[in-house]
């Protein structure tokens, strides 16, 4: 599983929906209150770009004029038609039986330096320090 670094978390923040390219991949990736989700950015009715729907959460009517929200359970509407994909698992509950988007996993990891095997020249160096955070996409 190849991983790669699709932009830095300050950059993504809460609400934040961004299409990137990663391993010739076009990936939606979403923040949702802090969590990061990354689904395959085509919705397979007919081809929107998901990174331009809507993110909502779960909405049921256990009765008739009694409506509940959770927001446990996130989807993306799609622009075009408003099919809804879990965001986790891109399930979609308008045709569940066929139809799904493609998850990708998703980690916040530190930056880091760089090990490298030394070469034959030197250079002068200057010394760097990593402070930031990075939203990498594992596909």
């Amino acid at each position: 599983m190849a991983s790669y670094v699709v932009g830095s978390v300050s950059e993504m923040p809460p609400g934040t929906r961004r299409q990137v390219t990663a391993g010739g991949r076009d990936i939606a990736v979403f923040n949702v209150d802090g969590t990061f989700y990354a689904l395959k950015n085509v919705c397979p009715h007919r081809g929107a770009q998901l990174s331009a729907g809507t993110v909502v959460g779960s909405l049921t009517a256990p009765c008739a004029g009694s409506y509940e929200y959770d927001e446990s359970q996130m989807f993306v509407k799609c622009p075009w038609h408003g099919w809804e994909f879990d965001l986790a698992t891109g399930q979609s509950y308008c045709e569940p039986e066929r139809e799904r988007v493609k998850p990708y996993a998703v980690t916040v990891e530190r930056g880091a330096q760089l090990e490298r095997e030394p070469g034959p020249y030197v250079a002068e160096t200057v010394p760097i320090a990593v402070e930031d955070e990075y939203v990498v996409v594992k596909i």
